[in-house]
């Protein structure tokens, strides 16, 4: 730890053996291809590999919500407005539903927000199942599977369970009309009750351009070891500081606060995106939910994401090799977060920055306005096609019903 500690510092001053300039610490690191399949996954391109039809719904579910609030368009939840105006002009968008692999629903049930900006998820179940009312009872498709062809995107902080809060998101469960569809989602936690088999996990929303414009020049050194800027604690909803984040957050500040190595605060800057390329690592740990944008913000800018959330499932894992990339570090290990980071080798370092600096690696986490090859867009049609062909079970005898339409919360059955 000691020695870690006078290394970091002679990097910043320029004395110890492996200064800046010695290791690269800079934003212009040589690229490396991730090696073996994970790497062709990266770069698949799914255009002749499948076909979407996308439900025309009423305005109502989608382009009205957001002209009453555009802010939807910023948030971390957009993905589901982006993904909608992507599969409109898509090569793999078809007018024909016989020739469909795929079906799509383009419900916005994220853009419900609160004055602050957040998102308010209790009109969402209500929403979902209105559009699933309306496409079951005008076209044949959903019948003859339900739902088990179609796909959702699902960005809230629990998905389809539809609650900010993780206990009401358990007792809510996934939305039961929702339960043989493919789910297109941000949350991923293993064996949890919010995540089903064959879900697709994305990155959230952060948006491209506005990162674009806060490059900074190639060769900057990053001089920052580690960098955070969040909340800690959440006063307002857990007054008593033990449930949110699973005090992980509260542990990185009553541990390092003080620490010279660790540059974390609850204000937020304006040179937070030149902060976080000056940074080696950027901590992203759990909040309410497993994810932030913080994931999506460290990849792009060539920071080594600290990922700390147990059990978290990532963004496109069979194309994104996170364990290379990142550091996972337990929740109950967080005080020993400065021993962790400070014995990982010089080499290992580098190794990490140079698969970030691969320009495949930043474009899958991002849904850039126009679509890009290989971005989020392109790694969501991956995921899908690579569960193509449908299996025959998944298509219903005549008559044959397996979803309860009564289940749930009596409040979710009443009218949208």
């Amino acid at each position: 730890m000691g020695f870690w500690k006078l290394g970091f510092f002679g990097i910043l001053c320029g004395a110890f053996l492996f200064s800046i300039d010695a290791v690269e610490l800079h934003r212009n690191q040589p690229t490396e291809r991730i090696s073996g399949s994970a790497g062709d996954v990266l770069e698949d391109d799914p255009v002749g590999r499948l076909k979407v039809f996308v439900y025309e719904l009423p305005s109502k579910y989608n382009k009205k919500i957001l002209q009453k609030d555009p802010r939807c368009l910023a948030h971390m939840f957009a993905a589901e407005i982006f993904m909608h105006r992507f599969l409109l002009s898509s090569a793999v968008r078809t007018l024909n539903p016989e020739e469909a692999d795929w079906f799509y629903t383009p419900v916005y049930t994220t853009c419900d927000l609160t004055p602050n900006g957040l998102p308010l998820p209790f009109k969402s179940p209500r929403m979902m199942r209105s559009a699933i009312q309306l496409i079951s009872s005008n076209w044949p498709y959903w019948n003859r599977t339900e739902g088990a062809d179609h796909f959702f995107v699902v960005p809230h902080d629990f998905g389809a369970c539809f609650h900010y809060q993780e206990e009401k998101a358990i007792e809510r469960g996934i939305l039961p009309l929702l339960q043989r569809a493919t789910l297109v989602q941000t949350f991923g936690q293993r064996n949890h009750v919010c995540l089903k088999d064959g879900s697709i996990t994305i990155p959230p929303y952060a948006p491209p351009q506005k990162m674009h414009t806060h490059l900074i020049p190639d060769k900057t050194p990053r001089s920052i070891f580690v960098y955070f800027r969040g909340l800690f604690y959440d006063v307002g909803n857990d007054p008593e500081g033990g449930y949110y984040a699973r005090g992980a957050r509260a542990a990185v500040w009553e541990n390092f606060k003080n620490n010279p190595l660790f540059d974390i605060s609850t204000e937020h800057p304006t040179t937070y995106y030149e902060d976080m390329q000056r940074a080696v690592f950027c901590l992203c740990p759990l909040g309410w939910a497993p994810w932030s944008p913080r994931l999506v913000e460290a990849v792009v800018f060539g920071c080594i994401p600290v990922i700390i959330a147990d059990d978290i499932v990532l963004p496109f894992a069979d194309a994104i090799p996170w364990e290379e990339i990142g550091v996972f570090v337990d929740e109950q290990d967080v005080p020993k977060l400065d021993t962790i980071l400070t014995s990982i080798p010089p080499e290992v370092i580098l190794r990490k920055q140079r698969l970030l600096a691969n320009p495949s690696m930043k474009q899958a986490m991002l849904f850039p306005q126009p679509a890009q090859a290989g971005d989020a867009f392109h790694q969501v049609l991956n995921g899908l096609a690579r569960k193509l062909p449908h299996d025959r079970s998944v298509f219903l005898k005549p008559g044959e019903k397996s979803l309860n339409w009564t289940a749930g919360p009596v409040g979710d059955l009443k009218p949208w």
